[in-house]
């Protein structure tokens, strides 16, 4: 009988210890240390002598799409020994912010890169460079970038891609060159009430465009050259953009310059190791 008295002296005891060790005050642990603590499923136990929580050193890819969002970033974290790298196949503009010293090794993983993207503007134009269709599908495209129409006006111009769909059905016959630069078309109505009249459409032969090639960048004009056939299939109408790679290539170089005149690192041409 002692025994049983005995042991449910112990049980009430445990309850005590445990009935106290929940109704305890959290403790506030301190990194660096080890703890171990008993509950009621066992012993549990926390190892906080690893690394600490803020990282020893700067690490990671940052990706940009604008010179003023580069240059935020990079003024935030660049020192004497940054590097900066210019790619034109690429398009992009990389900083290694950790680069190595003169006298002494760095990590080289704390990179910054801008990253340029065409505007839709410019990826439709290229699109259809050199590229002939039908009079509705030039009139259509014509109507849809009208902002991007510098001389003739924006409202020239819809005047002559209206004029293309009214014209969509007549036989056109022959075209010829003006003193005053336009492309002259002329020709016969088909449909039955206006069969067998002859007529007549000009257009400019070129024509001013205003893109802005990059995502962030300036504008720039480019002069397309109006290209047309008459076949059997009709007239069919297009454009050739004069010199888009170079406008491309100074407009990457207008980037590059900005950034180089925002910084005291030397911008050069190629890609880091």
């Amino acid at each position: 009988m002692t025994y049983t008295e005995l042991a449910s002296t112990n049980g009430e005891a445990q309850t005590i210890v445990e009935t106290a060790l929940r109704s305890a005050p959290p403790a506030e642990l301190e990194p660096g240390k080890y703890y171990a603590f008993h509950t009621p499923t066992g012993i549990k136990e926390v190892d906080l002598t690893g690394p600490a929580t803020a990282p020893d050193r700067k690490v990671g890819l940052t990706t940009v799409r604008d010179a003023v969002s580069f240059h935020a970033y990079f003024e935030k974290h660049a020192d004497d020994d940054s590097e900066v790298y210019a790619d034109s196949d690429r398009l992009t503009i990389t900083a290694v912010l950790d680069a190595h010293q003169a006298d002494a090794p760095r990590y080289n993983q704390h990179v910054l890169k801008l990253s340029l993207r065409e505007t839709e503007a410019w990826k439709q134009w290229a699109a259809r460079d050199g590229k002939l269709v039908d009079q509705e599908q030039f009139a259509e495209f014509i109507e849809d970038h009208l902002p991007e129409l510098l001389e003739p006006s924006a409202a020239d111009m819809l005047e002559i891609a209206q004029s293309f769909q009214a014209t969509s059905k007549v036989d056109f016959q022959s075209a010829s060159r003006l003193a005053s630069g336009q492309r002259q078309f002329q020709y016969v109505e088909t449909g039955t009430a206006k069969a067998g009249q002859k007529g007549q459409l000009s257009v400019p032969e070129t024509f001013t465009i205003g893109l802005v090639p990059f995502e962030g960048s300036e504008g720039y004009k480019l002069t397309a050259r109006l290209r047309y056939r008459i076949g059997q299939n009709g007239l069919l109408l297009g454009y050739k953009l004069e010199r888009p790679d170079e406008v491309r290539r100074t407009a990457f170089a207008d980037v590059v310059t900005a950034i180089g005149e925002h910084i005291d690192q030397p911008v050069m041409n190629g890609t880091p190791a």
